[in-house]
């Protein structure tokens, strides 16, 4: 310890006394003194970070040093437009926005614009309320039914033809195998000689 009761303040350069001394990385400083080289945000042991004998809360330290690009930063509760401009940080002009001319978009997409319609109502399907069945996008509630009898359809109890749905009782009536012994069950089944 030097002459004159204290260490040297690693900010100001004054005597630092006990009684106000903050440590870190090996250097003492006065509270008053630890403060954000950048911001000027007063630290402690959970906020400071030090590079090259600089004191730096984390935050900017983070910006000024640490990792560039999307993804990198500290978290989505603290989201910020601060682009860091402050610490001599450039930022990239972005190229404009250019929308793909994709020449070969669906058909669904060519003929309705970009969403699917359902075959029973006409109306766009959007994905929260989409559910396929004999190849298009129905709507799940209201049109995701039995042609004949209006039930409602799921994918195990669904069965189609030519592009239209029935439940499987209704497809056995009306496009089942015809005949004495059908539609009875298996113990109806009779066996003729």
């Amino acid at each position: 310890m030097p002459l004159g009761g204290g260490n040297k303040c690693g900010r100001c350069s004054k005597t630092v006394y006990f009684a106000e001394e903050v440590l870190c990385d090996g250097r003492s400083f006065h509270k008053s003194c630890f403060l954000c080289m950048v911001c000027g945000k007063n630290l402690d042991s959970t906020t400071v970070a030090v590079h090259m004998d600089e004191v730096y809360c984390k935050a900017c330290y983070g910006k000024k040093y640490g990792p560039k690009g999307y993804g990198y930063g500290q978290g989505a509760g603290t989201l910020s437009m601060d682009k860091g401009e402050s610490l001599g940080i450039k930022q990239e002009i972005p190229a404009p926005h250019r929308p793909t001319t994709n020449p070969n978009p669906s058909k669904i997409a060519q003929k309705f614009g970009g969403s699917d319609r359902c075959p029973r109502c006409g109306k766009a399907v959007y994905a929260a309320e989409k559910v396929i069945g004999a190849g298009n996008s129905w709507h799940k509630i209201g049109c995701f039914t039995c042609a004949t009898c209006g039930k409602s359809l799921e994918s195990t109890t669904l069965a189609d033809k030519e592009g239209e749905i029935y439940c499987k009782a209704c497809y056995g009536k009306n496009f089942g195998p015809k005949g004495f012994g059908y539609g009875l069950g298996a113990g109806a089944l009779a066996h003729t000689q």
